[in-house]
């Protein structure tokens, strides 16, 4: 057994806790079973989520058991939020969720050897609650004044629109899910967001006072930015980790446009480097930051985690072909139409002059400009230079998807779509 929580608490991956010496305790005693929920309020996960599963892995990897809950019960519900009450989706639609983010999960852990993962859902045993068991067996274990003190609940009383009792139950559900992993499995730890320590508490007092065992509460900080302001969000939105909804191209950019300030913690927090990499990594920060090496770590690392190293092979394929470093016959449709989906393009058929396309695409003002350039050397189609002022548009020019790379000089590059 490693002292995994000084590793956590060194990639600053730990925010609250309760008895952290009966915790190191337990933990360097021999394996503990331990869990961390998910709730399907969506078909995928975002970057966030990783922050919690990484410390399911580093907890997985000092020989730990895993329990990965996907709450197909407590996503009909809605945990609350400091925004307003939920829209309740159907149980149809949950459902699909639930299998969505039990394999996107299920590609993050280990769920072979001695201390496999496992992947419950609560909705197995919620459904069989009645009302009154719900009452008699859950509720009374549960003071009004406690629930009602909570922050969320709190600044949800106070707001126009209030709470309903369905998200104020929710506490309550969750608290019981921690109770049967602890009867099922022998579940010791509960860990989670910084913003669930509420919830993940009322799970330990319900099995004190049901059991009278003792348990442990762990919960992951918010990733913030050397700003304080919140990591994350792409310029299309959340970063999700379904590459449907965010394509590995974009989910590497993300990771690689991370600023020198930022990097550092990132790769603590998100990469499984060891203490000398990173600290090598930093150095390249220090020395060298036009090298972009911690960003390129990052970026390959949590791509290949979350995407696998084929995806990540392509996306760094495509990122040279971009800087004009790689020949693009060599990404396949998807790949190219990812890395090229935010460039400036303009539609042209076969046998169209190139001096015409670049005043399409606005790369000069007129076809006299164009022909100066071109006699210059500065245009590129493909990554190949261009000479012929005459040079036409034509089928081997016609990568996959029907798109022509033009570039002028290093840096401006632009998208032809061929129209069949």
């Amino acid at each position: 057994m490693t002292d995994v929580l000084e590793e956590l608490r060194w990639r600053g991956l730990i925010a609250q806790h309760t008895d952290i010496d009966a915790l190191s305790e337990a933990l360097n005693s021999g394996p503990i079973t331990f869990y961390c929920g998910f709730d399907p309020t969506g078909p995928s996960l975002h970057h966030g989520h990783l922050v919690a599963v990484k410390v399911m892995r580093h907890l997985q990897m000092a020989g730990h058991k895993p329990l990965v809950l996907v709450g197909g019960a407590t996503g009909l519900v809605g945990d609350p939020r400091a925004k307003g009450e939920r829209t309740l989706n159907e149980r149809e639609t949950v459902a699909q969720w639930v299998e969505s983010l039990r394999a996107q999960l299920e590609s993050l852990l280990d769920f072979d050897g001695d201390n496999a993962a496992r992947t419950v859902n609560n909705f197995d045993w919620t459904e069989e609650m009645s009302a009154i068991d719900f009452l008699r067996d859950l509720g009374k274990h549960f003071r009004m004044g406690t629930m009602l003190s909570k922050d969320i609940v709190a600044r949800r009383l106070n707001s126009d629109e209030g709470i309903s009792y369905t998200e104020f139950s929710y506490q309550i559900l969750q608290a019981n899910d921690y109770l049967e992993l602890y009867r099922r499995y022998g579940c010791t730890l509960e860990i989670g967001g910084n913003d669930q320590w509420g919830n993940l508490v009322g799970g330990m007092d319900l099995i004190h006072k049901v059991e009278g065992a003792s348990v442990h509460v762990l919960t992951n900080p918010l990733i913030t930015k050397s700003d304080g302001t919140k990591f994350g969000k792409t310029e299309g939105g959340a970063v999700w980790l379904n590459p449907q909804m965010l394509s590995p191209y974009k989910f590497y950019q993300f990771w690689l446009n991370t600023s020198d300030d930022d990097v550092v913690t990132m790769l603590k927090v998100f990469t499984f480097r060891s203490r000398e990499e990173i600290e090598e990594l930093t150095t390249a920060v220090q020395e060298r930051a036009f090298a972009r090496e911690a960003q390129k770590a990052l970026a390959e690392d949590v791509t290949t985690w979350v995407h696998g190293a084929e995806a990540t092979e392509r996306v760094k394929q495509a990122s040279a072909v971009l800087f004009g470093q790689a020949n693009p016959a060599i990404l396949d449709e998807q790949t190219l139409a990812d890395a090229v989906a935010e460039l400036p393009c303009a539609d042209v058929a076969l046998g169209t002059a190139l001096t015409d396309a670049l005043v399409d695409l606005g790369l000069e003002k007129g076809k006299g400009a164009a022909r100066r350039t071109i006699s210059s050397g500065g245009v590129y189609i493909n990554n190949e230079k261009v000479a012929d002022e005459e040079r036409v548009i034509d089928e081997s020019d016609v990568l996959a998807g029907g798109v022509v790379l033009v570039r002028k000089g290093r840096k401006n590059l632009n998208v032809l779509r061929v129209q069949s």
